[in-house]
């Protein structure tokens, strides 16, 4: 049998989106997020982690005006939009750069490393950025 045009297999991955870069000074962050959004309007299950400086991508005090860089967290709120309700934040990464786990623009879990180790592991796809 084969797939007329337009058809899709049905099939559902669930892809896993690694945030370690800081939001500003490169493209990942920026790149990372395009992405995300692209997968998840294919009906994808999508999960965004935050760990290493990635962290910082999330916060509500970001201010990158003095670099003259325009503050796009408040663009972690379209994520909704696109039924992309599961952001996680690794707690230790947090904790290493003296952060507090409730400052975020949009609602994340914050989990141990162990427990993203663990949920890497569950994923079928993961990309790094």
């Amino acid at each position: 049998m084969s797939m007329e045009e337009g058809e899709t297999t049905g099939v559902v991955k669930r892809f896993l989106f690694v945030n370690r870069k800081a939001p500003y000074g490169t493209i990942y962050a920026l790149e990372a997020l395009e992405v995300v959004l692209i997968t998840a309007a294919f009906d994808q299950d999508v999960s965004l982690a935050f760990l290493d400086d990635g962290v910082y991508q999330l916060l509500k005090t970001a201010d990158p005006t003095g670099i003259g860089m325009k503050n796009f967290a408040p663009t972690y709120r379209a994520l909704d939009d696109y039924d992309i309700t599961k952001l996680f934040v690794e707690r230790e990464s947090l904790e290493e750069r003296g952060l507090p786990e409730d400052n975020f623009v949009v609602p994340v879990t914050v989990i141990s490393r162990a427990e993203m180790a663990d949920m890497m592991a569950a994923q079928d796809v993961v990309l790094s950025f």
